[in-house]
């Protein structure tokens, strides 16, 4: 949850000079969740706070930010949209809205301020004097929501690392006895070393940790990946925005039990299953965590091993949700980072060959009918299974799209090679004489080398029954 003000905080009766009018903010009412406010800065030309393109309409990206509060308990009872002619490098918003809003909040007993933008952290402080209450980011929201969800090792680690990254730039917010310094050592003497330095090289020692730990658990995700081709069951990755219904499809897929909420990023750790597809073919289904706008730059970084399930992926079913206002700039937004995975070497190029749009929550459109659709898109509706069957089709025309055919002349009493081959290719022709056995298969790359390799040296690889 929430904390309170770094450092326990202004307080409550202070403010910045010029902004005197500001009411002294009440103690909230007695027990109950805690009352928070979301604020979105918002420039008239329709650009965000960080300068990027805003394809979004400022009440859909508040929208957002209000469920981004609710998914860890906090109730909104204030809301504002606060339109910015320049950005205050001291507040971002100008003292006259920063008054405004801070009656506002001292009106309804305000505890947490979220402002839906990147502040740096003298504009976080200074608007905690102001406001008299905690003030947290965009960037501090999500990652208070990912350290809530995360369930595994893998994802408690990842988060430890964003969040000390995150606070590494804020420690100054943290004291306010700066001066105070530790003794040197012994009879050197000497000013030694300011408790912020201290901070700073604790937190330092623990991301180096932290990374080799890391490194110690993707090593480990190699090693299952290898694993996994050496039983060459193709990698079907959900990619998504969140709360695009990625989980419930999952579930609905596999039969699995994976937690699927009307909640945004209610899955952050990845989860696969196997599932049989209607060929008869085997398939690993992946669930992925949630994509969003603006994702902060230090998740991005800390969920890299997360990430490269889509990476290692055969197909990639890009799921969208139908019926949001928004979809179009979701799926903008999901493509960005798929191509900012290309451009850091974590994907290759070719992805968009890999992937299969599909356009979920149909049922709230009246049916798979009544969805627009792009060429090679498929629309479901996870809820009621409608779509589901031909996007299985589509899933195994995509698989088969990406395989090889191959002529193969087996003896008769060879028969585990012609088993193998039925349980792991297409056996698209077969006929039989006295002395062979002739067939034309169509096999996944890897598969084929696999049996070939078989073929020449006798030898059968015991991971890929």
């Amino acid at each position: 949850m929430i904390e309170p003000p770094i450092g326990g905080g202004p307080d409550k009766h202070t403010a910045l000079s010029g902004l005197s009018d500001v009411p002294v903010v009440s103690e909230p009412p007695p027990g109950g969740p805690t009352r928070a406010a979301v604020i979105l800065p918002w420039e008239r030309q329709g650009r965000d706070v960080s300068g990027a393109d805003q394809p979004r309409a400022a009440d859909a990206r508040l929208a957002e930010a209000v469920g981004l509060a609710a998914s860890i308990g906090l109730v909104v009872v204030h809301t504002a949209i606060l339109p910015l002619r320049a950005r205050r490098p001291s507040m971002l918003f100008g003292e006259g809205q920063v008054s405004i809003q801070g009656q506002s909040l001292g009106q309804n007993h305000v505890e947490v301020v979220i402002v839906d933008a990147a502040l740096s952290p003298v504009q976080q402080r200074n608007l905690e004097r102001a406001w008299g209450c905690k003030v947290i980011d965009r960037t501090g929201l999500i990652l208070d929501i990912f350290g809530e969800r995360a369930a595994t090792r893998e994802g408690t680690l990842q988060v430890e690392l964003a969040h000390l990254q995150y606070q590494r730039s804020r420690l100054v917010r943290s004291w306010t006895h700066l001066e105070r310094q530790r003794g040197g050592f012994g009879f050197l003497g000497g000013p030694g070393e300011t408790q912020i330095e201290a901070d700073r090289r604790l937190i330092d020692d623990r991301l180096v940790r932290l990374r080799k730990e890391l490194e110690q658990v993707r090593r480990t995700r190699g090693l299952h990946r290898s694993a996994r081709r050496r039983v060459p069951f193709p990698v079907i990755a959900l990619v998504g925005y969140t709360n695009a219904g990625k989980s419930t499809l999952f579930n609905a897929l596999t039969g699995a039990e994976v937690t699927a909420k009307d909640q945004l990023f209610a899955t952050l750790d990845p989860t696969m299953r196997g599932l049989r597809m209607p060929s008869g073919r085997r398939v690993i289904l992946s669930d992925t965590v949630g994509f969003i706008s603006q994702l902060p730059h230090e998740l991005v970084e800390a969920f890299r091993a997360t990430l490269e399930e889509v990476s290692e992926a055969d197909v990639i079913l890009h799921v969208r949700d139908a019926a949001h206002p928004e979809t179009t700039a979701q799926r903008g937004d999901v493509i960005k980072v798929l191509d900012d995975m290309v451009a850091d070497g974590t994907l290759d190029a070719d992805w968009p060959d890999r992937m299969i749009e599909v356009l979920n929550k149909a049922d709230l459109l009246g049916g798979v009918f009544g969805v627009p659709l792009r060429e090679g898109a498929v629309a479901v509706s996870a809820i009621t299974g409608e779509g589901l069957e031909i996007l299985k089709a589509a899933i195994d025309l995509r698989i088969a799209q990406g395989m090889v055919v191959a002529d193969y002349d087996i003896p008769p009493r060879d028969g585990a090679r012609v088993a193998w081959l039925y349980q792991h290719g297409e056996v698209m022709e077969r006929y039989d004489d006295e002395s062979t056995v002739h067939m034309k298969v169509r096999l996944l790359p890897a598969d084929r080398a696999r049996f070939e390799r078989w073929n020449q040296d006798g030898t059968r690889d015991e991971n890929a029954r």
